[in-house]
């Protein structure tokens, strides 16, 4: 059986809070308290739903109960109870955090129980909200957004800083960088978080499909069109609209997409009645668009129309102090999708990581430790549970030489120690070397007890 919600009510006149408490016991578990003193002793020791306080009471108000109650890190619901009911107290009683007002002199127990799981189910919700919201900003969020390299602090710092506005990005890099997973982030830290994101991958579709896919059709307006069709634009409404790979759209579609840029109007294939959409649009490319305007197959227009913030992601070779996290952060994820007690690297697995090159970048990686994770035989994942491109570099060959009994964070000691060495005790060289923020070499040589190196 499900707990009874608690419920606390305070009132220095022993009939009403005693005849309240019979009327409302059989649904919550009442507790009572006769001034605001005893009250006060019972909100620090339990945790309580729900707050049925009197407005006149010995040693302080209930308007200044409330405030206390309010002020805990699990405030209740607050109802205040008055037989001096105005309509000047009812709105200092909400400023002051109460989440309802009734007059004794009209109280009824039908109403009174009708306010208080209303107000519960509020709650309820919000702590719903609440909850669901804080999965949505670890999924998608700046917490997704793995890096302690320089150049990953700079973006995070600019995602922040351009998220809350309506400027449109342009995020640049190679395949597999994480432009999708910035575009997210961007969205979900946005007043739009709540609408709609919506992505469409260009170079899945061919002009004819795409701009269809884009601005919707009318039924008829193509052989195949048997219905109107509501495009990516509608869709995305007070949202983000995210164009992946934006280099492969058609001349004729980036016309529209600049007139869209300009003027926010568009209209379905086969439709002459212009529309609008609050959409704000985040592109992504990993071709040169410079490349393409001078090749003539992209509009210079409607690049700088998109690029009025552009954001370009490394590829991870150029961040390689960055792997032993994400690869960390993809262990977790993989040993609980799949139910296995992996939780570590073995120094040879982890110097294969850090010597592969990872032309696929971040989403490479990810993969790799999917791989690992399923082939692992033990706890730790070794050299022999990658995949064969990465565990090809032989240890004759590899520029980090370690013992395989090492534990992750010694194999990273051993990793500063040689960056150390190599730049002859150049700590900016050094940090640099492994993809490093000065910061966070620095707050390492302390970890490491290496300030003296």
């Amino acid at each position: 059986m499900a707990e009874k919600p608690t419920l606390l009510i305070v009132d220095d006149e022993k009939p009403t809070r005693e005849g309240l408490r019979a009327a409302l016991e059989e649904r919550y578990d009442v507790y009572i308290a006769e001034d605001a003193n005893a009250a006060g002793e019972l909100l620090e020791r339990e945790s309580f739903d729900v707050m049925l306080t009197d407005f006149r009471l010995p040693n302080e108000d209930g308007l200044k109960l409330i405030a206390r109650a309010k002020s805990l890190s699990r405030p209740p619901i607050c109802i205040l109870m008055t037989a001096y009911g105005s309509e000047e107290l009812a709105v200092d009683a909400m400023k002051r955090g109460a989440d309802d007002y009734i007059a004794k002199g009209r109280l009824q127990i039908d109403e009174l129980e009708m306010r208080i799981a209303r107000a519960l189910k509020q709650r309820n919700l919000e702590v719903e909200n609440v909850s669901l919201r804080q999965q949505l900003d670890s999924r998608f969020g700046l917490e997704n957004i793995v890096g302690e390299a320089p150049v990953m602090r700079e973006i995070f710092e600019i995602v922040q800083q351009v998220a809350p506005t309506r400027a449109t990005v342009l995020l640049t890099g190679e395949s597999g960088t994480g432009k999708e997973i910035v575009a997210k982030a961007i969205h979900q830290l946005s007043p739009r978080a709540r609408q709609p994101m919506v992505t469409v991958h260009c170079a899945a579709l061919s002009a004819t499909l795409l701009e269809s896919e884009l601005f919707g059709h009318e039924k008829g307006a193509f052989t195949g069109a048997h219905e109107r069709r509501v495009g990516r634009f509608e869709q995305a409404q007070g949202g983000t609209l995210f164009l992946d790979e934006i280099g492969e759209i058609d001349a004729s579609i980036q016309v529209k997409l600049l007139r869209f840029l300009g003027e926010r109007t568009f209209e379905r294939v086969g439709s002459n009645k212009t529309l609008t959409a609050d959409v704000r649009l985040i592109a992504a490319t990993n071709k040169s668009l410079e490349s393409l305007i001078k090749a003539g197959t992209f509009r210079e227009d409607l690049f700088f129309r998109l690029r009025v913030v552009e954001i370009n992601l490394p590829p991870l070779r150029e961040r390689a102090g960055d792997i032993p996290l994400l690869a960390q952060k993809f262990l977790r994820e993989f040993a609980q999708e799949n139910g296995k007690a992996v939780n570590d690297f073995t120094a040879d697995a982890l110097a294969g990581l850090m010597n592969y090159s990872w032309p696929g970048n971040v989403r490479e990686l990810r993969t790799a430790i999917e791989h690992a994770v399923v082939l692992c035989r033990g706890e730790k994942i070794a050299a022999r549970d990658l995949p064969p491109s990465v565990r090809g570099v032989r240890a004759a060959e590899a520029q980090i030489s370690m013992r395989n009994d090492l534990t992750v964070k010694e194999a990273e000691k051993q990793l500063i120690v040689r960056a150390l060495k190599d730049t002859d005790g150049n700590r900016t060289l050094a940090a640099k070397k492994i993809g490093m923020s000065r910061r966070t070499f620095h707050r390492k040589l302390h970890a490491y007890h290496l300030e003296g190196f």
